[in-house]
């Protein structure tokens, strides 16, 4: 097993859906000698049997099967909690189709020991991730006054940079952290549920960075767009039912004391965008709109949970 440089106590907690298994055995291979155990917390997968056979075909990996699809936020308190019994001093958050660089842990804990060391608060550090699509560089977000500012690790050759928040997918917390900040919110099921983590984190005084160094594949959504707006831009696309949670978890996020006014001005205008683009570029514009609508209608109506799944035909 591989060791770091600040003796840290890794778990990893990597959340499954009914997964590409091919995807998931590269991700535990490249991942495995990189931290302590993996924990793979399943929500319900169709095909539960083939990642029973992935995981018992790998080291230092246990599987967390849960009886319902409790939602994303589930998923890794459940995983945070296994992780916390087990030992860990660090949690470190990832999807199953998230694939880690060799050295990716490595280069994340040499800046969270870094930025320790001299005595900062960090909520967590997050990993770069390289899209599918070629010649993108990716960044890390911070907030402006009516966009977000998208800060590249090129600039000025940075080791890591500070981010306002992260993606959850390779991001590496501290135990600690998450005893002071809490756990992720439940109630919001899937999207936005990193972003209400980081949120109270930075209205705690935890800020977050990206380490530039610490590099894995991700895929943010099933298909992306390239736009040109001012430079390219590279825009996820999603299955309708996901934008139920998109627009009603932005609402639920509003009216908590802990979301700053440049972020909601962002989101506002990031949901602005989505609507008008996808209204006249996707083959399921009315569903699209239907999700829309409802998640809107049931955010100020300050409905939370599971409300809308894949199997209940949303797609």
């Amino acid at each position: 097993m591989g060791t770091t440089k600040f003796d840290f106590q890794i778990y990893a907690v990597l959340v499954t859906f009914d997964p590409d298994i091919h995807a998931l055995t590269k991700c535990l291979t490249k991942l495995r000698s990189q931290v302590q155990r993996i924990l793979v917390v399943d929500n319900l997968s169709k095909n539960i049997d083939d990642i029973h056979r992935t995981v018992d075909a790998n080291q230092n990996v246990e599987l967390i099967a849960l009886e319902q699809n409790e939602g994303l936020g589930r998923a890794h308190n459940v995983g945070i909690k296994k992780a916390t019994e087990g030992g860990a001093t660090h949690v470190l958050l990832l999807d199953h189709d998230s694939i880690p660089n060799a050295d990716m842990v490595a280069n994340m804990t040499a800046v969270l020991g870094e930025l320790t060391a001299s005595n900062r608060r960090v909520a967590a550090v997050g990993a770069r991730y390289l899209g599918s699509y070629v010649g993108n560089e990716s960044f890390f977000v911070q907030f402006g006054w009516l966009k977000f500012r998208q800060v590249f690790c090129s600039e000025d050759d940075k080791r890591y940079v500070r981010a306002d928040f992260l993606i959850s997918s390779g991001s590496l917390i501290p135990v600690s952290v998450l005893e002071e900040i809490g756990g992720m919110d439940e109630r919001l099921f899937i999207d936005h549920v990193d972003t209400d983590w980081f949120l109270r984190a930075n209205h705690k005084g935890y800020p977050s960075y990206g380490a530039c160094d610490a590099l894995m594949e991700h895929g943010l959504g099933e298909q992306t767009y390239r736009v040109w707006l001012g430079r390219w831009h590279y825009l996820p696309k999603h299955k309708p039912f996901r934008y139920y949670y998109i627009f009603r978890n932005s609402i639920l996020l509003y009216k908590q004391p802990y979301a700053p006014t440049k972020w909601m001005i962002n989101d506002i205008v990031r949901l602005l965008f989505i609507f008008v683009f996808y209204s006249l570029v996707s083959d399921s514009r009315w569903n699209l709109l239907k999700m829309i609508s409802r998640g809107v209608t049931d955010g100020f109506r300050g409905v939370t949970g599971g409300r809308v799944t894949p199997s209940r035909g949303s797609c």
